[in-house]
């Protein structure tokens, strides 16, 4: 009997003691061994949808240690963790997940929080567009890139790529506005391919353009070559266009109206001035004296008469007859007393 109350003394004091001992561990290890742990992840960039994975973990490397996740203050998860890190495997779907996260590691009943962590979302930036202008001489060719992104938070870095080597530092845009950079090719013998390439804050993205080919100079195979040419070989044929439709409106265009109408008037005006028109038949005058009359239009005279721009016209005429106006006819006319005497022409 003695003995066993002898026991529960003995169990009942190396328990104090163990409790006592445990409180007075956990002040030593607030104050040396056990510090804050660490939350960290692979990077803070992050876009909508992204997939991360967060680390925590804590120096002291022998300890049981039990570590909880936060955010804000809602618990995402608990594991238990000695000498390595934990990890919380998380997706970031939008803003609101953007945090911020604390780590708790916890120790019987002694417990610490890591500082905040919070992620940065960004959108990534779409594929860029590629445009070349070239300057052709003789033997050079004066190259301008532009390189645009239109989607993608700023700022945006771009580098232009010929054969797929690096031909110009990075530009940094923090403005939506395309990043540019000049070159001369001399004497280009082999085609050269371009591209841009677009990269902001977000870690392992970035986006190509298409490339362009530039062909060599010889014309033998040039289909870039017009395309490029094209826009200056348009304006001197509009001029030339222009020139030519100026010459046809106010030159052509009235001198081919003038004879239409210098044809119609002589047509409408046969024989209206014979000693201006031209050359005409002779008129047989002894056809008065003859006391028959020939058949009307028995006889045609064709003659050339030439206008006032040495145009030639042919022109007919009718053989005219004359014959002496019978005598009461010509009584009806004495009080005329005229200088002359009439005749009847007849066609």
């Amino acid at each position: 009997m003695w003995s066993h109350l002898n026991k529960l003394l003995f169990w009942a004091m190396l328990s104090s003691v163990t409790c006592e001992k445990a409180v007075l561990d956990c002040e030593a290890m607030k104050t040396n061994e056990f510090p804050s742990p660490c939350l960290d992840s692979e990077t803070n960039v992050v876009m909508k949808g992204q997939n991360v994975s967060m680390f925590c973990s804590h120096k002291n490397k022998s300890l049981q240690i039990t570590y909880s996740l936060f955010r804000s203050k809602i618990h995402l998860g608990t594991q238990d963790g000695k000498g390595e890190p934990v990890i919380f495997n998380l997706s970031i779907t939008g803003a609101h997940e953007s945090g911020p996260y604390k780590c708790k590691a916890q120790v019987s009943n002694c417990s610490k929080y890591s500082p905040s962590f919070n992620f940065i979302i960004v959108d990534p930036v779409t594929a860029p567009v590629l445009n070349i202008t070239v300057i052709q001489t003789e033997t050079d060719q004066h190259i301008t890139l532009h390189c645009l992104s239109v989607n993608g938070s700023l700022p945006i870095n771009y580098i232009f790529y010929e054969n797929h080597v690096a031909i110009s530092p990075v530009i940094s845009k923090y403005n939506r506005e395309p990043a540019e950079f000049n070159l001369t090719r001399k004497n280009p013998r082999e085609e050269a391919a371009y591209r841009c390439g677009a990269k902001n804050r977000l870690p392992n993205y970035t986006a190509y353009s298409q490339p362009v080919t530039m062909p060599s100079t010889g014309w033998d195979s040039c289909p870039f070559c017009l395309e490029l040419l094209l826009p200056g070989l348009l304006l001197p044929l509009l001029v030339i266009m222009v020139v030519m439709i100026l010459i046809l409106a106010f030159w052509i265009l009235p001198k081919y109206k003038a004879r239409k109408a210098m044809r119609n008037n002589l047509a409408r005006d046969c024989g209206a001035s014979p000693m201006e028109a031209g050359i005409y038949a002779n008129i047989h005058q002894n056809q008065a004296k003859k006391e028959s009359v020939p058949e009307v239009g028995s006889r045609l005279c064709v003659s050339t008469a030439q206008d006032g721009a040495r145009h030639s016209q042919e022109l007919q005429y009718a053989n005219p007859v004359f014959r002496d106006v019978a005598p009461r006819q010509q009584e009806a006319y004495d009080y005329y007393k005229p200088g002359c005497v009439y005749a009847e022409l007849t066609f």
